[in-house]
């Protein structure tokens, strides 16, 4: 492969992270996760229940939906990963998910302000998620091919700040041009363009066209640029695909290192995505701000985690993956401990000033803090993977990768809803993030921090 073809597959691969981040950013976090959460509390009211209860009711609503999809994304993508390997094609299958991610993010736009769309509108969202995550698995696998050890975590980190950079100008756009604010007005004071319905919260419910119409338009160069290394695929075979599979788990449980890698960052991503899919709940459900307000929130916390990545990734390639891991997950325990202990009257049972901005400072400076660090811990973990990967089978190394991270998607939603029915509280319910950090930060002690390539090679 020579140097010119060699940066267009690097510089596709990465455009993949800018195109797709804008679902998580503005999706899954910032703008409709939290106008989700406003419109189910509404509709909760609206039945009798009391505002703690609905808060309550709307965070359990959220992240049941969280809790299925992410049991059908673990299940399923060792499966597909496998297969991709078994075919030698990969391409195919991240078109298809690209599909999806369209489909949902589209149909977002049908969740309507009165709540009489609430599950089409979950649903929605969460075919588009499954499009986004299956698509990142099989964009993933590509990382080996794109640079030595030296190399990986710098372009990893190059990738995923690329891609929080791509989430901040859609997140910026979204917000200056449809967000709405309580006056029906977008966060920079304009009307929604196109003749959008303010009333209607048409303006809101159009960034999620406006996402899969930035992901159609900067996915272009991944598929001009990025292509499977097997000219010559081969035919579906389910029942190797299955031995395999078999044979690859076979050889996961006997190597310490990997096992207790997956088995790590199944713990502290799963904590890491749940301070993802209800950061933006919490401060709506918790600190009563505006969707505008979390957007702004937002591009804070996007924008931090754009440059402290790209550092990340050099700090990456000068010390390795693991104890870049290590830093972020103590400083996300931290992060976690003060949203718990925090709420608009108090802060660790220090009563507040009625009216003290104090909340609303620190929460803002625990999203930098956490997008800053949850990019790192991100992209380490990728380059961590690829040192712990069979190098003949990337994709479906990467789809157990989902599955760590995904097969116990359930469990901190889960145990986040289990939390906040038992307290009634949003703010309880975010006790057991810290749980599952410090258990991943345990199992960190077993993981080889050069990895586990040469167990597979042995192996094979």
């Amino acid at each position: 492969m020579s140097d010119k073809v060699l940066r267009r597959r690097i510089a596709g691969w990465m455009l993949f992270d800018w195109a797709s981040q804008p679902f998580y950013t503005s999706l899954w976090t910032f703008i409709f996760a939290p106008y989700f959460a406003l419109t189910a509390t509404q509709m909760f009211m609206a039945r009798g229940m009391a505002e703690g209860a609905a808060d309550a009711q709307a965070q359990s609503l959220w992240s049941a939906g969280q809790t299925v999809t992410g049991l059908l994304i673990a299940f399923s993508a060792p499966f597909l990963g496998a297969l991709a390997d078994s075919t030698g094609r990969r391409r195919p299958w991240i078109a298809a998910f690209s599909i999806l991610l369209v489909i949902g993010a589209w149909g977002t736009w049908f969740t309507l302000p009165d709540g009489s769309t609430i599950i089409l509108g979950l649903v929605m969202f969460s075919i588009g998620f499954i499009g986004v995550e299956f698509a990142t698995i099989f964009t993933n696998s590509y990382l080996p091919s794109l640079g030595n050890d030296t190399q990986i975590g710098k372009i990893s980190g190059n990738g995923f700040a690329i891609g929080y950079a791509g989430g901040v100008v859609a997140l910026a756009i979204s917000l200056g041009v449809f967000a709405q604010t309580g006056a029906g007005t977008t966060f920079a004071g304009l009307m929604p363009p196109f003749g959008l319905d303010p009333t209607a919260m048409e303006g809101t419910r159009a960034v999620g066209p406006f996402v899969a119409i930035w992901f159609m338009v900067f996915m272009g160069p991944f598929f001009l640029w990025v292509h499977d290394e097997n000219l010559t695929p081969k035919p579906m075979k389910f029942g190797v695909v299955v031995a395999d599979l078999k044979v690859s788990v076979a050889k996961v449980i006997k190597s310490r290192s990997t096992s207790a890698y997956l088995l790590s960052s199944m713990f502290y991503r799963d904590a890491l995505n749940a301070l993802y899919a209800f950061g933006g709940t919490y401060a709506a459900l918790v600190l009563d701000w505006s969707v505008p307000q979390i957007g702004a929130f937002g591009v804070i916390a996007a924008i931090t985690a754009a440059i402290f990545t790209w550092l990340g990734g050099k700090w990456d390639s000068r010390f390795g993956p693991k104890p870049v891991i290590v830093v972020c997950v103590l400083l996300l325990i931290g992060v976690s401990a003060i949203i718990v202990g925090m709420s608009r009257e108090q802060i660790f049972g220090v009563p507040l000033v009625e009216g003290s901005s104090l909340p609303d400072n620190i929460f803002y400076l625990c999203g930098a803090i956490n997008g800053a660090v949850g990019g790192i811990l991100q992209s380490a973990s990728r380059t961590m993977m690829v040192r712990h990967a069979d190098p003949d089978r990337p994709t479906e190394a990467f789809g157990l990768y989902a599955l760590s991270g995904k097969g116990t998607a359930f469990l901190a939603p889960a145990l986040i809803t289990g939390f906040t029915f038992m307290s009634g509280s949003v703010r309880q319910g975010f006790l057991p993030v810290i749980a599952l950090f410090i258990i991943g930060l345990i199992l960190l002690l077993w993981v080889k921090p050069e990895g586990d390539r040469a167990e597979w090679s042995k192996s094979s």
